[in-house]
């Protein structure tokens, strides 16, 4: 066994998986076997989270059933909005967001189900947990927007898609057309990217037998991490330290010379550009030819992107999801500290499809280390320290 010690874990196998891959070289990510851009064009959340949960693209009967049985859980619990309400309003959403999905699980009894290994009575336990944490997550966020001003929340809508009644939720208002396709197409890129940070925490809490909204909650927490997660807001807070679209270059040319980084610039796994920036980009254009009068903070991310492409270009960095989302999402309306929690209740879907995963061949995950501390050495009384 070796013994070699790789910080991070960069680059060692946690599991076997069937969910996603991505080739880096390429620029390809793949659900299942399913290239993303062609799930982003062909098919929409419901779809494309219950294609990770199950494995399979859906039969109309079976998408239908999901989709209605989403729809059916999204109105929350009273007590679970007197948690709500009581926490401190000036706390950052993903620290509400995982309060309040552990504080679920207290609800929903019947994790003693499970074993080391799928079967029986766990199938059913594990579709229908899926399905309340999915549709919940959504209907938390929204309504945390108004309980954390004083307001009550707006209750949900069971006549409308997922993206398009969260978006109602968040303003009560009836959801522009073009906001609710740039939002699922959101939701689906977002829903699942291999074995990450928040995947890892969750695969290992799932390792212990641990309740479906405790996973979850662990994923949270790790999720919302600056390291992890919350990316797409720190490019909406550089857009705002640059100014306006004069300030581009001048900018770009000192943070370049001081090496320091350019958020939604680049990533890990890919050599190539992020194949969920192509299709942002793409909607990102869309939404400017569509609205007109665009915002500073948009025209300057426009001008930054360019500046980016002549000189991270050659170098083969461009711009990743967390560039586009960002700043999309800003236009939409919704605040920069709800981010990372919209990102939240989109991978939600590929959280829980590796809790599924993992259960279905368990082994607790036990890893070692290398021991740096002293030698064995004797207790020495307080007179003589």
């Amino acid at each position: 066994m070796s013994s070699e010690y790789l910080p991070g874990l960069a680059g060692v196998p946690a599991t076997k998986s069937n969910i996603s891959s991505i080739d880096g070289e390429k620029g390809i990510l793949a659900y299942r076997g399913y290239d993303i851009a062609e799930l982003v064009e062909k098919s929409n959340f419901e779809e494309t989270s219950l294609l990770l949960l199950d494995g399979n693209l859906p039969t109309q009967h079976e998408l239908t059933d999901f989709d209605c049985q989403l729809r059916e859980e999204r109105r929350l619990k009273y007590k679970i909005r007197t948690i709500m309400k009581n926490l401190p309003t000036a706390g950052h959403p993903m620290e509400m967001l995982q309060t309040a999905i552990a504080s679920l699980g207290m609800f929903y009894g019947g994790q003693e189900v499970l074993s080391d290994g799928i079967d029986g009575n766990d199938v059913d336990y594990i579709h229908s947990m899926s399905v309340k944490i999915i549709s919940r997550m959504a209907t938390i966020v929204a309504m945390w927007e108004h309980i954390r001003h004083g307001y009550d929340p707006i209750e949900p809508r069971d006549d409308l898609s997922h993206a398009a009644n969260f978006l109602y939720m968040l303003d009560g208002k009836e959801p522009d057309p073009l906001a609710v396709k740039i939002m699922d197409a959101c939701l689906v890129l977002h829903a699942e990217h291999t074995i990450n940070a928040s995947t890892f925490a969750a695969m290992v809490c799932a390792s212990t037998l641990a309740s479906p909204f405790l996973v979850v909650a662990a994923a949270i927490g790790t999720l919302a991490g600056p390291l992890h997660g919350g990316a797409n807001q720190r490019v909406v807070d550089m857009l705002e330290e640059i100014g306006g679209p004069e300030n581009v270059q001048g900018w770009l040319d000192k943070r370049l010379a001081s090496k320091k980084v350019v958020w939604g610039m680049g990533h890990r796994e890919y050599k190539t550009k992020d194949p969920r920036a192509n299709v942002l980009q793409k909607l990102m254009v869309e939404w400017g030819e569509t609205h007109g009068n665009l915002s500073q903070q948009f025209e300057t991310a426009l001008k930054l992107e360019e500046a980016c492409e002549q000189a991270l270009g050659p170098k083969g960095v461009y711009p990743n999801v967390d560039y586009y989302s960002g700043i999309l999402y800003r236009e939409m309306g919704i605040k920069p500290d709800q981010f990372t929690a919209i990102f939240a209740i989109s991978r939600v879907a590929g959280w829980l499809a590796h809790w599924r995963e993992q259960l279905s061949d368990n082994r607790i995950f036990r890893p070692t280390q290398i021991y740096t501390g002293e030698e064995l050495r004797g207790y020495v009384d307080m007179s003589k320290r």
